[in-house]
């Protein structure tokens, strides 16, 4: 049902200066592969099949990693190092991109208002690369994909985070309708120091209903001067339905240097070895 996924990145990743001066924070590598790649491979896996992606002024690497190298996959064809293209070549296959320049940096939901063109009247997910969600048997957009088909309405993932940490995030509560869904009835951006209605905060992924566009065209700018998705789910709850989801699997804050080094060494034992234990057992397959 969900064939749409929107991709916010074109903030400037000033965490990570000067590594960010000029190469967006979404395509800083975790192991071999950029964040982005994981969040495409995710929404692919989900069902999804066209990826609309929010960029910003210099971020052109971001369209060109989705598109075809002739010059390198030319030099490197037939030698041993062409099936490093395997993955990428697998996901420029499985879906469509398109991408629209966000002018001003007005927050999120101007960046998802932004993509309204590209999304069209259709429920969408949208993913926040530099939250890196790893679950091996079903992804966390699977995951939701699933929930959304149950109960058609917005549906944010969020996750236990400590109560001196809910300043840094949307923090959401609400009515518990099972051990791991709760429909919301109150939500937060960065509440202050000893405020917050929970400590159930949103983390980056979302399933968005069309109508959010209508109500994020009417929110005024919030916490910090930006318009908010807080602002505009608050209101979709409070005239309908917006579920909360504890998602299942492990979830890295790549945004910070902390969460990328934790992100980069679980990656490298859990993602990069495994795949290239099953790529050494296919070759050795083929010699025999």
């Amino acid at each position: 049902m969900i064939k749409h996924c929107l991709f916010p990145a074109a903030g400037y990743g000033t965490r990570f200066l000067p590594a960010t001066k000029s190469m967006p924070k979404e395509m800083m590598p975790i192991v071999n592969k950029p964040l982005i790649e994981y969040g495409v491979d995710e929404a692919i896996q989900a069902g999804m099949t066209s990826m609309a992606v929010v960029t910003g002024r210099g971020k052109s690497s971001l369209m060109d990693h989705f598109d075809k190298n002739y010059e390198l996959e030319h030099q490197i064809q037939d030698t041993n190092k062409e099936p490093l293209l395997d993955d990428i070549r697998s996901l420029i296959d499985s879906a469509h991109y398109t991408f629209i320049r966000q002018r001003e940096m007005k927050g999120l939901g101007h960046a998802i208002l932004t993509g309204k063109e590209l999304v069209g009247d259709n429920p969408f997910a949208v993913v926040l690369a530099d939250d890196l969600c790893i679950n091996e048997s079903q992804g966390v957009l699977e995951q939701m994909a699933a929930l959304f088909r149950q109960f058609r309405c917005s549906i944010v993932a969020v996750e236990e985070v400590p109560e001196s940490e809910t300043h840094k995030y949307g923090v959401i509560a609400g009515e518990h309708l099972s051990d791991d869904l709760i429909r919301i009835t109150d939500m937060v951006e960065k509440p202050e120091q000893g405020s917050a209605p929970s400590n159930l905060a949103i983390i980056g992924r979302y399933i968005l209903t069309p109508d959010i566009f209508d109500i994020l065209e009417e929110t005024e700018p919030g916490k910090g001067g930006e318009i908010q998705i807080t602002d505009a789910l608050l209101k979709q709850a409070q005239s309908g339905c917006v579920i909360a989801y504890k998602f299942k699997g492990k979830r890295f804050d790549c945004g910070s240097v902390e969460g990328y080094i934790d992100a980069t060494n679980y990656c490298y034992e859990h993602v990069y070895l495994k795949g290239s234990k099953v790529s050494i057992n296919k070759s050795s397959t083929k010699k025999l």
